[in-house]
């Protein structure tokens, strides 16, 4: 064994438990698609509607409204309706550190 029984005793004591670390996975899930990257980066910018979003990302309707129940579950999008129209914006004070790092992360990959 190349750690000291202390330093495997911090580990042990910091690793995220199985829950923690499922709810993490889903995390890293939901940025894994590029299309739900792209929509996260457009309500970076602005609250918007399925509509809206159709039409700047060029992306069908149906696509944009499953993606966003997948984001909506994770926390990472909410919603408000207004009228008749619902509204998407970011759900997650986190989102925008989490999308600047990787960002700069992939910046040093390229």
């Amino acid at each position: 064994m190349l750690i000291d029984t202390i330093t495997r005793g911090t580990v042990q004591y910091y690793l995220p438990d199985n829950n923690e670390i499922s709810s993490l996975t889903r995390v890293f899930d939901a940025l894994s698609d590029p299309t739900r990257v792209k929509m996260l980066s457009a309500l970076s910018i602005t609250d918007m509607c399925v509509g809206d979003m159709s039409e700047i990302l060029s992306i069908n309707q149906t696509t944009i409204s499953h993606q966003l129940k997948y984001l909506r579950d994770v926390g990472f999008v909410k919603s408000n309706r207004i009228g008749k129209v619902v509204v998407y914006s970011i759900g997650s004070k986190y989102l925008h550190d989490i999308m600047l790092a990787g960002v700069r992360q992939a910046t040093l990959t390229k």
